[in-house]
This record gives structure tokens, sequence and C-alpha cells, in this order.
């Protein structure tokens, strides 16, 4: 390239899109960092959100640029874009350099997740401060964005851009370009240790840190604002020249964190916008509000109370997705609790002395958070499909609520292994969050009952959950934090005026100290009703509809490993009859007992698993529930004796129809968890059926011709011998009907009446001679009636003459047996 004095903007872009169509990555990225390093912030700033879309493809999905979701650590260009694209690398040093000359950038609204999307076009500007001052007046669909914003907006929808995975092409989530990236910008910009590093570029002003400064006095409110229209809003928040320039040290850390928290978690169902649009949840903060509004010192509105003016879009996120945001979460708990431990201070003034980092890491988790992460979850809960992937979500889950597992701390767990006990300390935390634990936890039951039990990945979750629930201290708080839920309001108000009276009000100095307990009630109310509305319908963990459904669960526990028993006795039956004989053996006609011995084997280790999650995670739902074990046994006693009583092999619940036996709502559970089945038989022609694994495919079809040409000529003669009464009649239909099974006679699968009502004509079927088996034998004879000097007409006689008079004898004891 021409040296830097020589080129226009517009002519570097257009060299930059011809290097790269014909040029490697390698070598485009060699180009790209000599190019921000020589070029000015004004040529530089032409190219950059043509370079950006390039790198991180389009939001929309049709330009894939550099594909870092499906980037490995095994790829030759891994190390090259991890350089590149580090928080400390050359792109992060374009953006501080366009950043510092304060270019604009247009980014489309209709990028946004739904809600937002759907509320700017409302006029209403979402509570988050991040799109503050970014709307174009009069309405553009547009938003203005620093170029620090603009590439992290562009890095964020990356995640949730539709695109298609490469064709059998294993991708392991977290060890792609993305999830690294994700990890390193978290560690960069919310730093556990230590502050966020300067930018390299400022100016003399020192407004280059912050476009919209927040002045240190001013407290987080997170998006707990109340709506307004976009007018108001835009006069509103005008960034402030005299800010605080102290307040500009961690701007970025805060765009980082809300543009992460907007783009992946604000994404709602349709039935949660029904719900949160309902006049009842609209008012119900308004009305607690005004419940409580004789309290003199009213802690920050809680989160959430402004988005209830918002928009929901249909949204399934991916198992990708999920992970990222599960990494976003513990990241988050990992920096709050890097909070360096203060002395308590007398007056709330001496919490000006903190730096801004610090006073971001007290509120991060419940102002920036919570309710976005809770209602996604949520969403999650009742909308992922039931199956191992769900493991994703139930992880993320479980992070959020154990934020004592991100302390640092080694010794999580004590030397004889059970769980450490839960400090005091993580009380509040528990109350602020008490929806976190105990919805959630009622939407995973709900969850597990109609999951597959039998299989090792479902128990395995289960057992999870039981084993972080069962942690000592950890129910005594979730049940504290319901009964400060219950306390009565007037309770309260009564209180307040007892406490609140200072001696301007007529009240003295001895009672001006503020109970903690109308504090902790007032948290846990308000974190209630401003996700769920106050006409909720709270249903208590410990309470005695919830303890019914973990009775129901602890039984549906207790079956499944039951059906695991009998699989893994089935399986090692199995495997002891893995013979080199039993290869020629005419195997069971259930076409679903194809099991190879490798199959078995790996089945049996599966419910070896099974057993070892479900025997815990009893034991630990016992623990939590505090069931003795009197009501254990008589739940364990049910089931034995339901397994004793033949109630494995009895039908699922259904009732019968027209066309045959319909499954119940019961039948369907009982199916899914492996409590009863349907004996699944071949109920088509048994001609036609599939070739088995002991059968010769060429003398299948052969003797097949053969069958139907015999039949064609002969049927009408074979249909008289069968219609006789005699013995004859009698050898006939065995020999000419015994493959034709009347269905009605055989209840057990749902048959239509089509096939019950099916005519059964007399055929010949040769389709046995295509046996391993049969031949084993056929040859086995020949070979001993050759050793008597027979020959080979002979040893074929006499083979027919004794297989008829056997099927004779059979069949006269058989009829004989009928009569009595």
């Amino acid at each position: 390239m021409a040296a830097p004095a020589l080129q226009q903007p517009s002519y570097l872009l257009s060299n930059l899109k011809t290097d790269w169509s014909n040029k490697t990555l390698q070598q485009r990225c060699h180009e790209l960092v000599k190019i921000i390093d020589d070029y000015p912030a004004k040529e530089l700033h032409a190219i950059f959100p043509w370079l950006v879309e390039s790198v991180f493809g389009s939001p929309d999905g049709i330009l894939a640029g550099w594909n870092l979701r499906f980037l490995q650590a095994r790829s030759n260009d891994y190390n090259i874009v991890m350089d590149i694209l580090h928080p400390s690398g050359p792109m992060m040093k374009l953006v501080y350099k366009l950043q510092a000359e304060e270019y604009k950038y247009e980014f489309p609204v209709s990028y946004l997740p739904g809600p937002i999307k759907l509320s700017i076009q409302a006029g209403v500007l979402p509570d988050c401060p991040l799109f503050h001052n970014k709307i174009q007046f009069p309405m553009s669909g547009l938003l203005l964005l620093n170029p620090f914003e603009y590439y992290l907006f562009y890095f964020a929808s990356s995640l949730i851009a539709p695109k298609n995975y490469p064709p059998a092409q294993h991708v392991s989530y977290s060890e792609s370009a993305y999830f690294v990236l994700v990890d390193a910008y978290l560690k960069y910009f919310l730093p556990t240790e230590g502050n966020v590093p300067p930018s390299p570029y400022s100016d003399n002003r020192g407004s280059v840190a912050s476009p919209a400064a927040r002045s240190s006095n001013v407290p987080y409110v997170g998006y707990g604002g109340h709506s307004t229209s976009l007018l108001k809003r835009h006069i509103t928040h005008q960034p402030s020249v005299n800010a605080d320039p102290t307040a500009q040290e961690i701007w970025r850390s805060e765009t980082l964190l809300q543009v992460f928290v907007e783009m992946w978690l604000h994404h709602y169902s349709l039935e949660m916008y029904q719900k949160l649009q309902s006049p009842q949840v609209k008012l119900a903060l308004l009305q607690y509000r005004l419940s409580m509004s004789s309290m003199l010192c009213q802690p920050p509105a809680p989160p959430g109370s402004g988005t209830l003016h918002t928009y929901q879009e249909p949204f399934m996120p991916s198992e990708e997705h999920v992970l990222v945001a599960r990494l976003l979460v513990k990241h988050l708990h990992a920096f709050s609790n890097s909070l360096k431990q203060e002395i308590i201070p007398s007056s709330p003034s001496a919490h000006s002395h903190s730096s801004p980092l610090e006073e971001l890491k007290r509120v991060v988790v419940q102002r920036f958070v919570q309710q976005k992460l809770y209602v996604f979850l949520q969403h999650c809960f009742g909308h992922w499909p039931l199956d191992a992937s769900f493991r994703a979500v139930l992880e993320t889950w479980l992070s959020y609520i154990q934020p004592w597992r991100y302390t640092g701390e080694k010794n999580n767990t004590q030397a004889d292994g059970q769980n450490k006990t839960v400090p005091d300390k993580w009380a509040s935390f528990v109350q602020e969050n008490l929806l976190m634990y105990t919805k959630l936890f009622q939407g995973f039951l709900n969850r597990a009952m109609r999951t597959d039990l039998v299989n090792a990945k479902n128990a395995l979750m289960v057992f999870r959950v039981a084993k972080v629930f069962v942690q000592p201290n950890l129910a005594e708080m979730i049940q504290k934090g319901e009964q400060l839920f219950l306390e009565p309001e007037h309770a309260i108000l009564q209180r307040q005026n007892r406490v609140f009276l200072t001696p301007s009000h007529g009240g003295s100095f001895l009672s001006s100290r503020q109970p903690m307990g109308t504090d902790s009630v007032f948290k846990v109310k308000s974190h209630v009703y401003s996700l769920e509305g106050q006409d909720c319908q709270y249903k208590l963990m410990f309470g005695p509809d919830l303890r019914t459904i973990v009775l129901k669960l602890i039984q549906i526990i207790a079956q499944a490993r039951q059906t695991a028993k009998r699989i893994s006795d089935h399986s090692t039956e199995m495997a002891a009859n893995n013979s080199f004989l039993s290869w020629f053996s005419v195997g069971s006609t259930d076409l679903n007992n194809t099991f190879t011995g490798g199959e078995m084997d790996d089945l049996g280790e599966g419910v070896k698993k099974t057993h070892e999650f479900l025997d815990k995670a009893l034991d630990y739902l016992c623990r939590i529930f505090r069931l003795n074990a009197a009501q254990l046994s008589q739940l364990m006693e049910n089931v034995v004796s339901a397994e004793d009583n033949g109630g494995s092999k009895q039908l699922p619940d259904c009732i019968s129809s027209e066309n045959g036996l319909v499954l119940t709502d019961l039948g369907r559970l009982q199916i899914i968890n492996g409590l009863r089945r349907f004996e699944i038989e071949y109920q088509g022609d048994p001609e036609l059926q599939p070739i088995r694994s002991y059968e010769s495919a060429f003398l299948v079809r052969l003797l097949f011709q053969i069958s139907a040409f015999i039949n064609a000529r002969l049927g009408d003669h074979m249909e008289a011998l069968c219609s006789r009464q005699d013995v004859l009649g009698s050898v006939g239909r065995h020999y000419l009907k015994s493959s034709s099974v009347a269905v009605e006679q055989r209840r057990k699968s749902p048959v239509t009446r089509q096939m019950r009502e099916r005519p059964q004509r007399a055929r010949l079927s040769l389709r046995v001679l295509a046996s391993y088996r049969t031949l084993l034998i056929l040859l086995l004879l020949y070979v001993l009636f050759a050793l008597f000097s027979f020959g080979l007409l002979s040893t074929t006689g006499l083979i027919l003459v004794i297989s008829c008079l056997y099927e004779l004898l059979l069949t006269l004891l058989t009829k004989k047996l009928k009569t009595q």
C-alpha cells in the first residue's frame, strides 16, 4: 500500500475490500495492524463500520464474518484472531483511537432484541441507561453509538445472529474463539483484582472516557426507573459536562455489562409478555409503594419495574447462548465477591470514599442482572425440550443461586465430601433473590416429573438440583425469606410509625434506629412484586402443596429405580447369553430388542449411573423436606407392591375407542418414565418383515419368490385343506397359518379396527429355511445321517417324515389340552 499521506478514506476502503477477498486471513490481519498504527483517526473512521461487520458478521446472519463461534483452538487461524481481537489488541486500539475523536456510528434498531426494539418503536425508551441519548429525533430507526458501543453491539449480536453450523463438524462451545473472547473481555473490563486499564488515547478535556458520564453522587438505579416519553428522556439524560472525573473511570465496564445483558438476556416469550402487560402487574409496584409511603428513607426502586411496558418476542435461545450467559453469571459473581471488606460506616456519607469500581461491585448482580435473568430462565424452564440439553440451562440457574462458590476460596467442600455450610452472610442474597430459589425450583419439579428419569443424564440433573438445595443452612435461609414475604403489611406500617419518628416528627433520638427486619421485609416483598405482580399466588417451597409434588416426584424416582434395575438385570442376562452359538439363534420378534453386545454394555453402565444418581437424589430430597423414614418406607412399599402385582407388565393407562386404544395423559407419563409399556410386535405381513441379522438376505428373497409362486398356484387347495375339521385339517392349519397370529387375541399394543378385522388366508411360508440356525441344524443332521451311511435323498425324506410326525404329535396334544 502507498504512504498514508497519499491515501483518501474511500480509496483505503476500496483497497481493503479488494485485499480481503484475495488474501489469507493471516495476511489480512498483518496488514490491518499496520493500517491501524499508521493511519490517523480521520481516515480510519471511514473503514470502521465495514471492518466491524467484516469481523463479527451482520446481526441478521447474512454475512458470517470470521465465524468466531465456529473457530476452534485447533484451527491455524485461532491465535491470529485472538491476538487481533484481544481487549488490549489492535482492534480495541482502533476503537480507542476513534473514541478520542468522538465519532458516532449508526446501529439499526431492528437488530435489537424484540422487547427493546418494539419498546423504542412505541415511543418509550427502555429503562437501561445504555439507550439514553442514542435515539435520533424524529424517529429514524437508528441508534447513534460511539465507537466502543458500536464495537460491543456487533460483538454481542454475533451470539444471537442466526447461523448454521457446518455439517458433520463437532463444535465445542466452550473452546470456540467467541467463548474465549467473552471470557477475556469480562476479565479485562470487570476485573476481580486491580482496576480497569486506562485507555491509551484521551484528550486534554478528559471527556473521552465517558460520552454520558454518571456523577459519582448519583446512585445506581439499574433498570428501575419509570418509563417516560422519548422527549423527556432525551432532555433528562443529557451528558453532564462537569461530571466527576472519577465516575468516568468505569464507563467502559458499565457499557460492556449493559450491552451483554440487554443483547443476551432481554428476550421474553409471548406468554411472559401477556403476563407483564396485565393491568394488575402494571399497578402492582405503584400500589405497594403507596402502602409503604410512610417510610422516610426509601431504598432505590427495585429492578425491573420499568420493563413492564416493553413488548416481548417469540424467542428460543440456543445451548451456546445459554452457556455464554452462564459464563457471564459466574464472572459477575466473582467480580461482586471481590469487593473489599470495609468497616460499616457510621453515616451514609462514608460511602463516598469508595471507588466507582467498588461501588459497581456492590450492586452489579442485583441492579443489572437479576430481573432479566429470572425472566430468561423462567422462559427456558417452560419452553426448553425435555432432553439432556437442558443441562446448560440448569447449570446457569445453579450458578446464579450459589454465589458463595465464586468467592475465590478452594475449600468449598468438607473433608468427608459433604457440602460446606452456607455462611449466614448470604442470607440477604437468598432473601433478595427468593423467586430464583423457590419459583424456579417448582418449575424444575414440573419438568422432572415429565422426564425419563431412567436416562442417566436426566437422573444426573435431578441429583444436581437436590445436591445444591441440601447444602446445610440453605433451606433455613429460604424459609426465613418466605416468612418475611408473608409478614402482614399492617404490621410493617405499625413498626414504621414507632420507629421512623425523628425529633422533628415528634419522636426522640432513642427511636431513630431502623430495625433490620423492616428493611429485609421490604426488599423481599419488593423483589417478588416487581417480578410476579402484587396479585401473584405465591406457593411456599416448604408448604403442603409443594410437599405433595415432591412426594410424587420421589415416587416417580423410586419407580424409575425399579425400571433401571429390570433393565440392568436384562442387560446382564443378555451379556451372559452372548456366546458364539447365540449368533445363529433366531432372536425375538420384537424389532426393538436389537442391541449388540457393546450397546448392552453401554446400557448397563448408564443404568449403574442412574441407580447412583437417583439413590443420592432420594436421600437429598428427604433431607431437604425433612421426610421421615416411615413416609419414605411407605412410598417404597407402594412401588414394590405395584411391581410385584405385575404393574410393570400392565398396559399404560388408555381408553378404548372405535379406532383402538388411545393413550391418556397418565399413560403418556407412565411411558415417559418407563413405568409401563406396550409389548410392541410386528403386525404387518410376516413375509415382509425386515431381513434380520440371523437370516441370509439372498435366501429370504429367493424363498419368498418360491412361496409366492406356490401360494398363487395352490392357494385354493390350501384353503380347502385348512377348512377341514379332521387331523389333516389341523396339520394344514398349523403349517399354513402358523405365522398369521390373530391380532385381536393379543391386546398388547394399539391396533386399529381395520388391522384387527384383516382376513387371514392360508399360505405356505418357507422363510424359516433362510435362518442360519435352521441351516446349521440341517447341516448337522445331514452329517449325522451320513455317518450311518444314509444318502442325500434318504436323509431328506427322513427329516421330512420326522418333522411331520413331530408337528402331528404336537398338534394332537395341543388339541387335547384345549378340549380339557
